[in-house]
């Protein structure tokens, strides 16, 4: 299981990658292998204000659909347009090719309450 140290962590199974104000998100490897092929992933929510914990999105896998949240308050800034064509990036590449939009962070301090890698793999018993 890939759960790289640099990055934080959701108990939604996303992933945040913070470079100054701006925080990257994707789904975790974990994530990824619970969903399965990932055929399409929508995002409507690009240059809206979304609070932590809003969906943002949404992933569509062979069986199943599921809802992504918001891990930080902010702007959605960026949306990865690869996606619209190749959403199995999300599958062979998830913390690379696969992240999903960028977040102009608009509350720092709820970066403290994402988990850090050892936190993560309690939750998911890795």
């Amino acid at each position: 299981m890939n759960i790289p140290a640099e990055l934080k962590y959701t108990k939604d199974h996303e992933w945040v990658k913070i470079e100054g104000d701006t925080a990257t998100v994707g789904i975790t490897d974990f994530a990824q292998k619970e969903l399965g092929d990932i055929v399409y992933v929508e995002v409507e929510t690009l240059d809206q204000t979304l609070d932590k914990d809003e969906v943002f999105g949404t992933v569509e896998a062979v069986k199943t659909v599921s809802d992504l949240f918001l891990p930080l308050s902010g702007e959605i800034i960026e949306f990865n347009e690869e996606l619209e064509s190749a959403p199995e990036n999300v599958n062979s590449d998830p913390y690379g090719e696969g992240w999903m939009v960028k977040v102009k962070i608009s509350n720092p301090a709820e970066v403290e309450e994402l988990l850090n890698s050892e936190q993560y793999k309690e939750l998911i018993g890795a």
